[in-house]
């Protein structure tokens, strides 16, 4: 079965095709590092982890570059900075507030089994890249320079007359539906309304760059042109997959579509593009003002990362997802089982029924039911499976040791309770034996008796 995915620039599922089987390409917008991720965060790196994974397994490992970048200059970072560290230089700050929260970053996405990047680039390590592309377009007459900013002219794009892509195409809108939908920023050295910035001047004390296209004075980047500058760098100018969420169609992806186009006369910046649909708490859009706003790392002090990561495989990746407790604690149950089945068998093939889903499009809820058919069948292809999507990263001893320690449950005096409760059993006292099946319940512990003895868990 051939791997099919949904573009959105083509609004169709596709076969996937790559420019070169031997050197498969996809890039993902990743993290600013201003603040720990939120749980909305981690939807596209669970779900583009899926998709590394599945095309290794298709492709072959050597065989699949993935960069997945780091926003690391951004007015967020400087707020951040200087609300954080008053009392020092701005840059150091910025420093200290980037390399805090990118390490913050990789232990949360750690916990959550996903695999790091082949590549994880940093905005400001590409500025000469940046400064390389604007270039080319000022030359192109695709950009202008005004009062120390270089901006992009999607109307001179639009004018061109070659086979570049039309501006909106990927978000499907005119140029006037984006003037009336968007926040547009005004300011008088604008040629036109939806003209965007490439490079600005920098204030004092802010990150800055020797500019490009004659500016004397010193700037910085724009954020549509950092991942344009990344990707050319470590993809090259033509692609197979762009990836990241839906809130990024318009304006990022758009105009980062513009940006590469224009500069490398090129139809297209990748062969396909997809996008996460948006997530939910409880039913409502996740917010501060709300007091639902939850970071992965808050998730992380309550729940194993791999029950997050199933909860998130449970919707399809296209379709909004409600996140909520009943469904995390589903999630813990099933992992629990699987851990007990699977963990300490050795993996054999993923099974047919589950690789065949994922080639739909990552059907993850399709592959997950096929699990479920699994579980009292073949148990290694079980096991071979769910590691394919990123389970079972430890024994069942590690996973049920750590529910422990979670839990605060002495697991010394709940065996030593089992006994006692067995004695009782054995010689009729099932008042007594209640009372001890009760206390151990108000521990937290749940107990399953059957012929071969009495087992115990944690109670989610």
């Amino acid at each position: 079965m051939e791997l099919r995915l949904y573009d959105t620039l083509s609004r169709e599922k596709r076969a996937f095709v790559p420019l070169d089987a031997k050197n498969v390409r996809m890039y993902v917008c990743g993290p600013t590092v201003y603040d720990f991720a939120h749980i909305g965060n981690a939807r596209p790196v669970i779900v583009f982890d899926v998709l590394f994974r599945l095309l290794r397994h298709t492709f072959g490992e050597a065989h699949v570059k993935y960069v997945r970048n780091i926003t690391d200059v951004d007015d967020k970072i400087n707020d951040r900075a200087a609300r954080d560290f008053p009392g020092l230089p701005l840059n150091e700050a910025i420093r200290k507030v980037t390399e805090e929260t990118g390490r913050q970053f990789h232990a949360d996405v750690g916990a959550l089994r996903c695999l790091r990047p082949s590549v994880e680039p940093r905005a400001t390590e590409h500025i000469a890249e940046m400064r390389e592309i604007i270039e080319r377009l000022v030359k192109g007459g695709f950009a202008y320079v005004a009062e120390d900013h270089v901006l992009f002219s999607p109307q001179a794009m639009n004018a061109a007359n070659s086979s570049l892509p039309r501006y909106g195409a990927l978000s499907n809108r005119s140029l006037d539906e984006m003037v009336a939908g968007a926040r547009v920023d005004v300011a008088p050295y604008k040629k036109g309304n939806t003209d965007f910035v490439l490079w600005k001047p920098s204030k004092p004390g802010e990150p800055s760059w020797p500019s490009p296209a004659g500016i004397e004075a010193e700037g910085r980047p724009g954020w549509h042109i950092e991942c344009s500058a990344m990707a050319w760098k470590h993809l090259g100018e033509h692609f197979d997959i762009h990836g990241g969420g839906i809130d990024l169609v318009f304006p990022h992806h758009e105009n980062e579509v513009a940006q590469t186009c224009c500069a490398f006369h090129r139809e297209r910046m990748a062969n396909y593009w997809m996008h996460n649909g948006f997530l939910q708490v409880e039913s409502e859009k996740m917010s501060k003002s709300l007091g639902n706003f939850i970071t992965i790392h808050e998730l992380l002090k309550d729940w194993p990362g791999e029950v997050l990561r199933l909860n998130m495989l449970k919707t399809h990746y296209r379709s909004p997802i409600d996140w909520t407790m009943k469904s995390l604690e589903e999630s813990a149950k099933t992992l629990d089982d699987w851990y007990r089945v699977a963990a300490d068998v050795e993996p054999g093939k993923p099974a047919a029924s589950v690789v065949e889903p994922l080639l739909d499009d990552l059907n993850t809820p399709l592959a997950i039911a096929a699990l479920h058919g699994l579980r009292g069948g073949d148990v290694s292809a079980l096991a071979g499976s769910l590691r394919l999507l990123g389970f079972l990263s430890e024994s069942a001893a590690q996973w049920e040791g750590r529910k422990q320690q979670a839990s605060g449950v002495d697991a010394k005096e709940v065996e030593r309770l089992i006994a006692e409760r067995t004695a009782a059993r054995s010689r009729k006292d099932f008042g007594e034996s209640d009372r001890i099946r009760d206390l151990l319940a108000a521990m937290g512990v749940a107990i399953k008796d059957s012929k071969e003895g009495t087992t115990w868990e944690i109670a989610r």
